[in-house]
């Protein structure tokens, strides 16, 4: 694999600002010109190598070659749409309803989680005959014109309405670290209560763009008793936290031992080929079978060979086992630093599902967004990626790809500590 490229940086950058909108931002503040990738590392022009942190759709390696032999296998097979009879599709969502609870049996595959998001709102809609939906506060759950709408992130930051739709129904962030002693329930429950009919609850089993946040015990079991009680159905949004990336779990829904109406799975599941996928029970798939579903590209034989090869890599690999004992060892090392830093305020997560949020006094939490955003460009400089997030920009995120390695963690926290002292 060269690391050579034919076109300059320059010239790329000035194409880009000719043919792409200027809604499209580049990562990682100074351009990236990255040539290719392989497994946990991405490799930039000029040979130098970054350890991705943050790259959760290739779940198990960039260009993991089990991955890329599997779709080209298939490719030079079969192509074809879902109105075709073909082994794959229903290998594929056989094994995949192997792996979630009984009774979500039935899936519906498609190529993005937004598009994942939208079917499931639908169907959520056409089993309760109802309209209004409940996310939670600075969620993000799509680019569609309805997820844009149903994405705190989204409609109240730049561009944005500011204020959600009627129909739209937004319960705070339930987050230990600034909510203090709050009854996220009954915070909850008066919400519900005062809304419109209920179609649904949407929302991720870990907070991603609020701020990688884990819903604290029993948070989920007390919302989903809320909004069957309104006649709704509960959506568990595993776009971003799913495959086994908690650890303990392949879905983090589990962790909270609810077993949600719907699932939504997206990102990691085709390992960077576009992929996702909405599984539900028989009862309320019935509910969805007046108007009849069809998606050109989702559910192909390619995607199912791709997504059968990552659920191998998963599986044999043991990839899931090894996120929880990574996990803990990043949480140990961040926990080390934030005994050093007073600027780091709290760290958590689950398995390779992480964050750490910094502020300026750990007092009045007030948040150190630049100083977030500058440890992001200096961890870059020393051949890190990472990313910020949360409302307040202020929290590192890190959901890396699954197959890396202790030596990545320990480098890792060695440069963070680095990049603080200074």
């Amino acid at each position: 694999m060269t690391s050579e490229s034919s076109t300059s940086l320059g010239d790329i950058l000035r194409l880009r600002a000719e043919h792409l909108g200027k809604a499209l931002s580049i990562g990682h503040g100074k351009p990236l010109h990255i040539s290719h990738g392989s497994m946990q590392y991405l490799y930039a022009t000029d040979g130098t190598r970054y350890l991705d942190l943050v790259n959760n759709v290739c779940h198990v390696g960039h260009s993991n070659p089990r991955v890329v032999e599997a779709g080209q296998r298939q490719m030079a097979l079969l192509n074809t749409n879902t109105r075709y009879v073909y082994d794959g599709l229903t290998e594929y969502l056989t094994r995949l309803a192997a792996t979630l609870p009984e009774p979500l049996s039935v899936g519906f595959l498609v190529n993005s989680g937004s598009e994942a998001n939208e079917l499931a709102v639908r169907i959520a809609r056409a089993h309760t005959n109802a309209y209004d939906m409940v996310v939670v506060e600075g969620a993000y759950h799509g680019h569609t014109g309805m997820l844009i709408d149903l994405s705190p992130y989204k409609f109240r930051g730049p561009g944005g309405k500011g204020e959600p739709e009627p129909w739209v129904h937004v319960v705070p962030i339930p987050d230990t670290f600034r909510g203090g002693e709050r009854d996220h329930a009954a915070e909850f429950d008066e919400i519900v209560r005062s809304a419109g009919p209920i179609a649904g609850f949407l929302v991720e089993s870990m907070l991603s763009c609020a701020g990688q946040i884990p819903l604290p015990a029993g948070y989920l079991a007390a919302a989903f008793e809320h909004i069957r009680a309104a006649g709704g159905v509960c959506i568990a949004d595993e776009v971003q936290v799913g495959f086994g990336r908690v650890g303990t779990h392949m879905w983090a829904f589990e962790e909270q031992g609810v077993i949600p109406d719907v699932v939504v799975l997206g990102k990691p599941m085709g390992n960077g080929h576009p992929m996702a996928a909405v599984f539900t029970t028989p009862e309320i798939a019935a509910s969805f079978e007046e108007m009849e579903f069809f998606s050109t590209f989702g559910g192909n034989p390619v995607s199912c060979a791709i997504g059968m090869a990552v659920l191998d890599v998963i599986e044999e690999d043991g990839l899931m086992q090894r996120a929880e004992a990574l996990g803990e060892r990043f949480m140990a090392g961040l926990r080390d630093l934030q005994s050093k830093h007073p600027i780091i305020g709290d760290v958590r997560g689950r398995g390779l599902f992480l964050g750490f949020e910094m502020v300026r006094d750990r007092d009045t939490l007030e948040a150190a967004a630049e100083e977030a955003q500058a440890l992001v460009g200096e961890m870059r400089e020393r051949g890190v990626l990472l990313s910020t997030d949360g409302p307040l920009h202020n929290v590192i995120k890190i959901k890396p790809p699954m197959v890396l390695n202790e030596a990545d963690i320990d480098l890792t926290i060695d440069l963070l500590d680095e990049v603080l002292s200074n």
